[in-house]
């Protein structure tokens, strides 16, 4: 997984620089993401490295509907089939999209609760992330029920356990030792 990270590094910051040059941010987004998405499904990732198969009609294959033979992002799938690196979409989908929530200043956080959190905590929660944090918060939730009460808050490198469960983890901890 390293390595495939290490080879995907380069292509997204350079599709990063592109689409920012030509203030096309989301829209590579979403080419990234479907064609992220072709290159995870098992026939298609069968054809890589098929000998019968020209880079470029592989290529072709990743490209939304509609897209120019001729367009910038066209030009960059070749790039990858020439070089051999499609099977890393995904790997270069994932690090675009944080370089774009980096460039947006935007923070994506993970909240886990074991129920449902409504509109109002939702907002109250990002407003107050967004004061620690000195960015805009994108709230993706899920529901946990083993945490017991409360919400784990991951914010990438910050983790803010809130939840009912690690309460009794320290409170346990503390009491035995």
């Amino acid at each position: 997984m390293s390595s495939a990270l290490t080879l995907a590094r380069p292509y997204a910051r350079a599709a990063f620089e592109l689409a920012r040059a030509n203030k096309a941010l989301g829209d590579w987004a979403g080419k990234l993401a479907f064609a992220a998405q072709v290159a995870g499904d098992a026939r298609v990732s069968a054809l890589f490295g098929d000998p019968r198969i020209a880079p470029t009609d592989l290529a072709a294959l990743f490209a939304p509907e509609g897209e120019a033979a001729d367009s910038d992002f066209t030009v960059f799938l070749r790039t990858l089939a020439d070089n051999g690196r499609l099977p890393v979409l995904p790997e270069i989908g994932a690090l675009y999209e944080a370089l774009k929530l980096e460039e947006e200043r935007v923070l994506k956080v993970r909240v886990r609760s074991a129920t449902p959190i409504d509109a109002d905590e939702s907002e109250k929660l990002r407003q107050a992330l967004k004061q620690r944090f000195g960015r805009d918060i994108e709230i993706e939730p899920s529901i946990d029920a083993s945490i017991l009460g409360g919400a784990i808050i991951d914010a990438g490198d910050v983790v803010i356990d809130g939840s009912v469960r690690g309460r009794l983890a320290r409170l346990e901890h503390a009491l035995t030792h």
